[in-house]
């Protein structure tokens, strides 16, 4: 599965019935939110927090366990992730077509969870739910590693993108009001420290080296790896809300937060220096010069 208050336990795979034509959501461009930070290499430091917060719902953490290949091919799994999600954003009419193409994809996902109910990856409150942990993770993560976001119009936003995506506006809370006493009842009653958040938080966990790298990366990866861990998890564990780290029993002190602010302001200070070939993922690149160019 990769990615509400409606708790249903069928799929819903079809359009909303109503009345009157359905009209396409309108694809991201220059000026919003998204499209600055989405392409940022930021992004890289909060998705792991994000995909944390997905697969500790029960529902969502079976269904990575029975159907990703997270374990087989991490490096192919999260880079054909981030290309998904780039597309979302800087793909144009890409996009919509690449929402139809995930809802395809789940179709066939399915399974008991680990109390024992079952799951379909395109329930609603459970698809909606991998969505909205962008929210409440995008929030922290700009204020460590850039600066404070508009929540109003954050959230406005990834209502927009949850349509792309084909999620249904009846499933997400309305509101940043809304959305919070949501959010806090989903930790108190759905989250927990799954297998799979308690694999992704393991530094220990055996990943091989990128495909595709050299012989001298090859060599040192036993050396570069641990550490790498070690950061990997520390910045995950910093981004989540603090009640879901209680929750879920993660250890977290006063030193940790300090070094997590420190950073912060590195990040904060250097990612603006950087040339646009290094500061931007390539879809958004592209796009970016695309859009300058009209």
């Amino acid at each position: 599965m990769d990615g509400g208050p409606a708790h249903t336990s069928g799929p819903d795979t079809g359009p909303a019935p109503g009345p009157g034509p359905r009209s396409e959501p309108v694809p991201f461009a220059p000026g919003s939110l998204l499209w600055d930070i989405a392409g940022d290499i930021r992004l890289l430091l909060s998705l792991p927090a994000a995909l944390v917060l997905q697969v500790a719902h029960p529902a969502v953490g079976a269904g990575v366990d029975d159907h990703s290949v997270f374990r087989t091919d991490p490096w192919g799994r999260a880079e054909r992730s981030l290309d998904s999600l780039q597309l979302w954003i800087y793909g144009g009419e890409q996009a919509l077509e690449e929402g139809r193409r995930l809802r395809r994809l789940h179709k066939d996902i399915s399974g008991t969870d680990t109390r024992g109910r079952p799951y379909h990856a395109l329930t609603p409150a459970h698809y909606a739910w991998v969505h909205a942990t962008a929210y409440p993770v995008f929030l922290r993560a700009a204020r460590y590693l850039s600066r404070p976001l508009d929540e109003r119009r954050l959230y406005d936003e990834l209502l927009r993108l949850g349509a792309v995506l084909g999620i249904k506006q009846r499933d997400m809370p309305r509101t940043p009001e809304e959305f919070w006493p949501y959010f806090d009842t989903m930790v108190r009653e759905e989250l927990e420290r799954t297998p799979v958040v308690a694999e992704l938080l393991d530094p220990r966990r055996p990943i091989p080296p990128p495909a595709g790298a050299g012989t001298f990366l090859r060599r040192i990866w036993p050396v570069l790896r641990p550490p790498l861990a070690r950061l990997h998890v520390f910045v995950t564990t910093g981004l989540l809300p603090p009640a879901v780290r209680e929750h879920l029993g993660l250890a977290w002190t006063a030193r940790d937060e300090r070094g997590l602010r420190l950073l912060g302001a590195v990040v904060r200070t250097m990612v603006p220096l950087l040339p646009e070939r290094l500061r931007y993922l390539p879809r958004a690149r592209a796009a970016r010069r695309a859009a300058r160019r009209t």
